[in-house]
């Protein structure tokens, strides 16, 4: 005999990606809101003449003006075209605090860049009545700005239904993400920095949606266009990682007011009192540095900063006197703030060398060494072999590839 006994039925959650989008976020930021951006058109200036320009806005889009376009070739588009001086401090400064409302309803954060982050949906519905609509809805009463909300399987396709989304109406995608990706243009790889550069080849050969480009199969597009494009493919598929939550920490910083008539013996003399106080500061706790951020505020309006790696971990003021000096002749104007800002810390432990050690390991460990300098800098595709694979073929891509250079 066989009994069947019927159990209540649980209701299962399908695992749900938030997206949290502002558009125009530093360009909002460092025009001072954004009452001051419609009608105008406006772009973030460059800071130097060899780099582009940065957001833009609505009107001066509508004169075919991008960003990551030379000044030149913005200002042949569009000659009303308005520049704006950088603010990063203050672009920092206010996504942190974005952030930061986000995390307090509970959502572990991942920030992809100013303007965007990501939280799963999952750990949040119990907490914010059981349903996606009420989490997304906790989250924007939270904001501290108007922002678009969207959630969907993969953070991909969570990043295409807030650029879809209304601006006081959540978009949630119920379907899977190829479905719903699938007439997306390719346009949306532009938002991840390894696909990028093929949305151009792709326009050029035809592929003009995510669902063409799924279409095809992974092997050919690999064949094509290596990484690049295994990664462009698992993205039309509906295939991604998931979100990658921030490591909540207080930040470790130190600030030294500059008189106006700082000069560069000046500006050494108070980077070196930054790099002092903030290796003597307590919160440290004896870890080494690998990474620093320095920054300034200018005199003239704006800000300026840029980030430096060192070789390997340190926390000798000497040689980050070395590395981060060379720096300040960078400064676009002159400065009346500068800060020192530890990005990224080391082992709390120095490195312990032997005490035989032969000139070829020490060569090949420094040059290992400088392999994973370059690969934080750049990227895991800063440092490439070429193996030579079909010598004799017509078709160039099939002559060579490139694989990870490892010792």
């Amino acid at each position: 005999m066989l009994a069947c006994v019927p159990l209540p039925t649980m209701r299962t959650y399908v695992r749900m990606v938030g997206c949290l989008l502002i558009p125009r976020f530093e360009l909002t930021v460092a025009i001072g809101g954004a009452a001051g951006i419609a009608g105008r058109r406006l772009a973030i200036a460059p800071q130097t003449s060899s780099t582009p320009i940065g957001e833009v806005s609505g009107a001066a889009e509508a004169f075919s003006v991008r960003k990551g376009m030379t000044l030149s070739e913005a200002l042949a588009r569009c000659p009303d075209l308005e520049l704006v001086s950088a603010d990063p401090i203050a672009v920092a400064g206010a996504w942190e605090q974005t952030l930061r409302t986000l995390e307090q309803i509970g959502a572990a954060v991942e920030s992809a860049h100013p303007g965007t982050a990501y939280f799963a949906l999952d750990g949040l519905r119990g907490i914010h009545g059981g349903s996606d609509e009420l989490v997304l809805a906790a989250a924007r009463r939270s904001l501290d700005r108007p922002g678009k909300l969207a959630a969907a399987p993969t953070r991909f396709c969570a990043l295409a239904a807030a650029r879809a989304a209304r601006a006081r109406r959540a978009l949630i995608v119920r379907s899977s993400a190829r479905e719903y990706l699938a007439g997306t243009s390719v346009a949306l790889l532009e938002a991840r920095e390894q696909t990028a550069p093929l949305v151009v080849t792709l326009e050029r050969l035809g592929i003009a949606t995510l669902g063409q480009l799924a279409a095809l199969s992974r092997a050919s597009v690999a064949d094509r266009f290596g990484v690049r494009g295994i990664e462009a493919h698992r993205l039309a598929s509906g295939e991604d990682d998931p979100p990658r939550p921030r490591l909540v920490t207080e930040p470790l910083r130190e600030r030294f007011e500059l008189p106006e008539s700082a000069s560069g013996p000046a500006l050494a003399y108070a980077l070196g009192v930054l790099i002092d106080r903030l290796l003597a500061h307590p919160e440290r706790r004896g870890r080494t540095l690998r990474a620093a951020m320095l920054s300034a505020r200018l005199s003239g309006g704006g800000s300026w900063q840029t980030s430096v790696t060192f070789r390997e971990p340190l926390a000798d003021p000497v040689r980050m006197r070395l590395a981060l000096t060379p720096r300040l002749a960078l400064l676009p104007a002159p400065a009346e703030e500068i800060e020192l800002y530890a990005e990224r810390f080391g082992a709390s432990c120095g490195d312990q060398y032997a005490l035989f050690d032969r000139p070829t390991q020490r060569r090949r460990a420094r040059l290992r060494e400088a392999i994973g300098q370059l690969r934080i800098a750049a990227g895991a595709d800063g440092a490439l072999r070429v193996c030579w694979a079909e010598v004799a073929s017509r078709v160039p891509e099939r002559r060579a590839i490139l694989t990870p250079f490892d010792l």
